[in-house]
């Protein structure tokens, strides 16, 4: 007789290995198909901010295409070492309202909480990059514990964002902890949770995780899908399951040059956002001010155009609203063209769809 010794694989094993067979280092990117010169240069840039890219999504690239937009989000690149007039360490000021660590509070009613500063997969063109790099610490108890405490004691407060870092690349056991603790302070109604884990490890969305994130609170799972090509059957399905247990499903993307600056490449990741995740297309975010990222921001403009042919194209449900996040802490502001032209006396002179301007007579009660 025999006996098998391999020990049963966790609900865990499959996204673990899923990072583990992935590039988590600089040394990883020697595997890739890249030359001799972009792999140096890859490695350049990751020696200054952080590379990681499980399994999946670097699965997804198409190395026989140097503008592969999957490529562009991931493999660091020497322009990021490119530091433009102008572009911030800070570009949306989270320092500025950073009452205790760990926690932002620039909206009465909601704050930011960062359980951890890791993530799953390190976007190139992300807006934190330099504190993901700088501060790159995971989570603890006590490192939350003056951030759980400030909530507590402010009753204004409504939501908590659980955002980083990716707060899914943390252990069921600890997002458990952080939910059980958020949903014993009475005035806390919604949970949100910004993460790109459904685009690039969906093996990580198991039955496990619903378990941590279910209680009292309402939940909202606030998912980053740039290109519809990110929009597997793994992801869908990591999706399904989110859904099914009832979280709000919503999807901010943000405008990269090279990546989903076209119309129609915007319009098939924002019906694919409805109609295979149920996922609604929430912002459309113009590229911050990140030091390094000059080569993947359009113009206002050229954003603005985009946006009024989805607008022709798409349903209300499928379109994002496009905004740009202040610097300084001045918030997020709508940046689409307003169609309102002016007034003519009592009248307002509105421009439709179709670009012709009308009057529009106000009809309201004298009170």
């Amino acid at each position: 007789m025999t006996t098998d010794l391999k020990q049963p694989a966790t609900p865990d094993a499959a996204w673990q290995a899923d990072i583990r067979a992935g590039v988590r280092h600089v040394r990883d990117l020697a595997s890739l198909p890249l030359s001799p010169a972009e792999r140096a240069a890859a490695q350049e840039a990751a020696a200054a901010h952080k590379v990681r890219v499980p399994k999946p999504y670097l699965d997804l690239i198409d190395w026989n295409d140097p503008n592969d937009p999957i490529r562009a989000q991931v493999i660091p690149s020497p322009d990021e070492l490119v530091a433009a007039e102008g572009e911030l360490d800070d570009p949306i000021g989270d320092h500025a309202f950073s009452p205790v660590p760990r926690l932002t509070h620039r909206h009465a009613d909601r704050v930011l909480l960062f359980p951890t500063y890791r993530c799953a997969v390190y976007c190139r063109f992300c807006f934190r990059k330099e504190s993901l790099t700088s501060i790159g610490r995971g989570y603890t108890r006590e490192a939350l514990e003056p951030a759980l405490a400030y909530i507590a004691g402010h009753p204004e407060i409504r939501e908590v964002i659980l955002t980083g870092g990716d707060p899914l690349s943390l252990p069921d056991a600890a997002l458990a902890e952080i939910r059980a603790r958020l949903e014993a302070i009475p005035h806390l109604r919604l949970l949100r949770i910004h993460t790109r884990v459904p685009v690039a490890l969906p093996s990580r969305i198991t039955a496990g995780l619903v378990a941590a994130l279910r209680g009292r609170l309402m939940v909202s799972a606030v998912t980053h899908f740039n290109h519809a090509r990110e929009i597997t059957p793994d992801a869908e399905e990591a999706c399904r399951t989110l859904r099914q247990a009832g979280f709000v499903l919503l999807n901010q993307s943000v405008l990269l040059k090279g990546v989903n600056d076209n119309v129609d490449v915007l319009e098939e990741l924002c019906r694919e956002l409805i109609y295979r995740l149920g996922a609604k297309p929430y912002y459309l975010h113009h590229g911050d001010l990140a030091r390094g990222m000059a080569h993947r921001r359009t113009t206002i403009a050229e954003g603005q155009a985009l946006v009024a042919e989805l607008r022709r194209r798409l349903s209300g449900v499928c379109n994002p609203t496009y905004v740009i996040d202040l610097p300084d802490g001045g918030g997020k502001v709508p940046l689409a063209a307003s169609h309102i032209e002016g007034r003519n006396g009592d009248a307002w002179l509105i421009r439709g769809q179709d670009g012709k301007v009308r009057e529009y007579s106000e009809v309201v009660a004298d009170c």
